[in-house]
């Protein structure tokens, strides 16, 4: 059973989700393909999210005129900075406008996929795992792609990621669309530089959880960080480490490296692994937080990064936790 959990805005047993994507070369192709999919989705009464770029929004908006049922809401607020706050963050727009009695939201959206190719990595899993995270909720998405900034890889990731495409000629299925669960797992795990250097913590046999905690805390108080930060990415660590007590099989092990631009910390178990792609992106047991399965979704929105991977031998499960110094 995936860890995502039942979607909070879930109306039926049926995917309710549609995740459509639009390649466009320049403003004037984007209007004109845009533009008919936020006109009929107004005519049918759906209130229309705008949550693209500042310059996509501007060419969109004059392309359709004011309307009352049109909403702008700024990139960096839908989508921050980690997936699974930009997951909750659609979920509750669906929410919040079919608790008014609205069948259905449109979203126009854009991706900002950071600067570096490991940035480009959480939102390329992003664009797959949002087919399954969103199935249930009544969002019409339409992803913008600028062919002109846009890397090779990122495009391809679109193609793999939305079941239809929209273009001049219309809406259609998309032949190249890769199931989430097999894209996911297609994804690399990166390597990590300081992985092959001596940690500042290493705890090959965890026994003492207290005096860990103690030792790891420590540890990020000297990083460079701010307060919240290792008090943030602490947590994170605790909650991985008590997950491998209770579902993997000992030994349990820590190694925690530290450079003047990040954090990283390993957690390892000898169990038999975990082969879930989707773990992570939301609550396990859904909005019932007492049942708990919080640990991991807790981690990948308090971390820059979460790479889950088999242990070297490839048996038990690694998760690898890194922060970025501000």
């Amino acid at each position: 059973m995936s860890v995502l959990g039942p979607a909070a805005c879930g109306l039926s047993s049926d995917r309710d989700f549609r995740h459509d994507g639009l390649f466009y070369d320049d403003d004037e192709q984007l209007a004109r393909v845009a533009a008919p999919f936020l006109r009929d989705g107004l005519a049918a009464g759906d209130p229309v999210v705008l949550t693209t770029s500042p310059h996509a929004a501007r060419v969109l908006r004059e392309a359709v005129g004011d309307h009352p049922l049109l909403h702008v809401l700024e990139r960096n607020e839908a989508y921050r900075t980690r997936t699974p706050t930009a997951i909750t963050t659609f979920r509750r727009l669906a929410d919040e406008y079919t608790g008014e009695g609205v069948p259905r939201v449109r979203v126009v959206g854009e991706v900002d996929f950071g600067a570096t190719e490991r940035d480009w990595l959480e939102w390329q899993r992003y664009e797959s795992v949002v087919n399954e995270a969103m199935a249930d909720c009544p969002v019409w998405g339409l992803c913008l792609f600028d062919t002109q900034r846009l890397a090779p890889r990122l495009l391809e990731t679109a193609l793999a990621t939305h079941s239809a495409l929209v273009d001049p000629d219309g809406r259609a299925a998309n032949p190249r669309f890769v199931d989430p669960a097999d894209y996911l797992r297609g994804l690399p795990v990166p390597d990590e530089p300081l992985e092959g250097t001596p940690p500042r913590l290493d705890a090959p046999d965890v026994a003492d959880f207290v005096g860990l905690r103690h030792a790891v805390a420590r540890e990020l108080t000297t990083a460079g960080g701010d307060d919240d930060l290792a008090a943030d990415f602490g947590l994170a660590v605790d909650e991985m480490v008590s997950n491998a007590v209770r579902h993997g099989l000992p030994p349990v092990s820590l190694r925690l490296w530290t450079a003047e631009d990040r954090i990283v910390c390993t957690i390892g178990d000898g169990g038999p692994g975990w082969d879930d792609p989707f773990a992570g992106y939301g609550p396990a047991h859904g909005d019932d937080l007492s049942r708990g399965g919080m640990g991991l979704w807790l981690a990948r929105q308090l971390c820059d990064h979460v790479d889950i991977s088999g242990g070297p031998d490839g048996t038990g499960v690694r998760v690898r936790l890194t922060v970025r110094l501000r």
